[in-house]
């Protein structure tokens, strides 16, 4: 048991790492190459990115503490960290779903559109992005406000330094109406809901492409010239397109398991609740900066040097 524990130690600090530098190298990049000249879509991913930070290092914070004597931990150090921790996450999911339904409404009708769409003003993506960071604040200011009581098997600790491992302090045998509620009502509009509408236009997105490729694929007899020029404007997008469908398959894999398990488990029955739980929520904000990355060619060995040069 104490070797699993030490492996799945490993193995948090290598997922962390991972994650920490792709998004700072992300960001980087960003910055230096198009943040003078930054579309709506990487002012997206920047956001998405920025949370993703925000996320990975509170979380481990977070549990660290979780993890060592609570007795380090007041109250409202314990509340800070919480609705840290929830912030960077929603965050995240708030600029996925901004992002799924942008290149959604990118790719609809693309060949036929004259004008630009809403969210092709940088104005409109800094205001959408400045609501993302309000929204994720406000859902997040009742951890301040509910019970934070321990339960009836835990009094036995000292409540000022008790910091629970639900979010929400709300196992089987000690739930106050109002963190049920709170709960229950997170879950299902900052969860379900964003997994429903990035599931629905992940799927949309995917007709899209495929409606395309059947339109594409009969002209073969056509001249060389539109043809090229077809070719030479295409490739990027669909790479980055594909990047985006990739990372919504992420998404919807990494909080259905969430979903799940909250649904189906309590922290309190699971020996190894801290671990399940880190793991789903940190695998997405890991990952999703290399999928992006790639995809939209950020990461590349030519950007990786100068980056080293730089520095």
């Amino acid at each position: 048991m104490a070797e699993f524990s030490v492996n799945l130690l490993g193995l948090r600090i290598f997922v962390s790492c991972a994650g920490f530098v792709g998004n700072v190298f992300f960001i980087l990049c960003i910055i230096r190459n198009k943040f003078s000249h930054v579309k709506s879509f990487e002012l997206f991913l920047l956001g998405l990115t920025a949370a993703n930070l925000e996320e990975i290092c509170i979380i481990n914070i977070y549990d660290v503490i979780i993890l060592q004597a609570y007795s380090t931990t007041g109250t409202w150090s314990c509340r800070l960290l919480k609705f840290l921790t929830l912030f960077g996450e929603i965050a995240s999911i708030l600029f996925t779903v901004i992002i799924s339904i942008f290149r959604y409404q990118k790719l609809r009708d693309a060949n036929n559109r004259v004008n630009p769409i809403y969210l092709d003003s940088i104005r409109s993506a800094w205001m959408l992005s400045g609501v993302c960071v309000t929204l994720s604040v406000l859902v997040c200011l009742p951890i301040f406000t509910i019970n934070h009581q321990g339960s009836a098997e835990n009094v036995t600790r000292n409540d000022s330094s008790y910091c629970p491992p639900d979010f929400f302090q709300c196992d089987e045998n000690h739930c106050p109406k109002q963190n049920r509620a709170y709960k229950n009502l997170f879950i299902l509009v900052c969860h379900l809901l964003p997994l429903i509408i990035v599931t629905v236009t992940s799927c949309l997105i995917i007709s899209v492409l495929l409606k395309q490729r059947k339109a594409v694929t009969p002209v073969v007899n056509v001249s060389r010239s539109n043809q090229h020029g077809r070719r030479n404007k295409d490739p990027r997008l669909h790479r980055s397109t594909v990047a985006v469908v990739a990372a919504m398959g992420l998404f919807q894999v990494d909080w259905t398991l969430h979903l799940i398990f909250q649904w189906s488990f309590s922290p309190y029955d699971l020996p190894f609740w801290d671990e399940i739980e880190f793991f789903i929520s940190i695998s997405y904000t890991s990952l999703c900066p290399y999928v992006y990355g790639i995809g939209i060619g950020l990461f590349s060995l030519n950007n990786l040097n100068l980056c080293i040069c730089e520095t």
